[in-house]
């Protein structure tokens, strides 16, 4: 589905990824663990364009996307909810959430039925229906963090790349999130997770990477990782 071989890619002069080799198979939840400045969101800001590979190939369902632009692989179907959650602030909830079906209202995606899956939104995500008409830049760090995850479903994407959902989230609303993801996961939606919660990450994922200084250090499945005495270590202690 989405496959990584020996990526490289960085920022100007400085590489932060060095070579690293990743798959995310259909129907799968996979994430991507590591500390701090370990080069997670840099993989997934060079998987969906945000920033050009400096060598290595990246293939969704067997097409080349490396170096594409953002527009060109949102059309090919991956989305991205992006670290921060970037929502339109002075536009409504439901406008945002239409904003994700937009290469399927223009013809770029299969429309399919888009009201219907803004319907599903909002039973996803209730909290939305109730703040369809608020304006997204008023709504909670929680409930921006909901739009933006269902902004990117709205896509109907055959791969969601999910950075650091739980950021700056209460722990209340990080729970309500992997609630969120677990469902997601049980409708064999195809997912990256990026997170700094990685025991919870672990703890619902299919199969997991360790980065480390921009290099991959360990890999497998997620139940083993998360039993991993070096995993659990290095990047599990403060996850608790």
């Amino acid at each position: 589905m989405l496959e990584i071989k020996n990526l490289v890619a960085g920022y100007g002069k400085v590489k932060v990824l060095h070579a690293v080799s990743i798959a995310v198979p259909k129907g799968q939840l996979v994430t991507l663990i590591g500390s701090n400045g370990a080069g997670k969101t840099t993989m997934l800001r060079a998987i969906s364009g945000m920033i050009a590979p400096e060598s290595g190939q990246i293939t969704l369902n067997g097409q080349s996307i490396a170096g594409k632009s953002s527009h060109e692989i949102t059309r090919l179907g991956l989305a991205h909810s992006p670290e921060g959650r970037r929502v339109f602030g002075t536009l409504s909830v439901a406008d945002n959430l239409l904003l994700g079906a937009f290469p399927r209202l223009t013809g770029q995606r299969p429309k399919g039925d888009v009201n219907a899956d803004l319907q599903r939104m909002f039973d996803l995500f209730p909290r939305l229906r109730e703040r369809r008409e608020q304006l997204a830049g008023t709504l909670s760090g929680g409930e921006q963090q909901m739009l933006a995850m269902g902004r990117a479903l709205m896509l109907q994407p055959e791969v969601l790349l999910l950075d650091e959902p739980s950021m700056g989230l209460s722990p209340k609303l990080v729970e309500e999130v992997f609630a969120t993801i677990r469902r997601l996961k049980e409708a064999k939606i195809t997912m990256l997770l990026v997170e700094q919660f990685a025991a919870a990450a672990l703890e619902i994922a299919d199969y997991g990477y360790v980065l480390e200084n921009g290099r991959l250090a360990g890999s497998g499945e997620a139940s083993k990782l998360k039993n991993d005495p070096a995993v659990r270590a290095a990047y599990l202690g403060a996850a608790h």
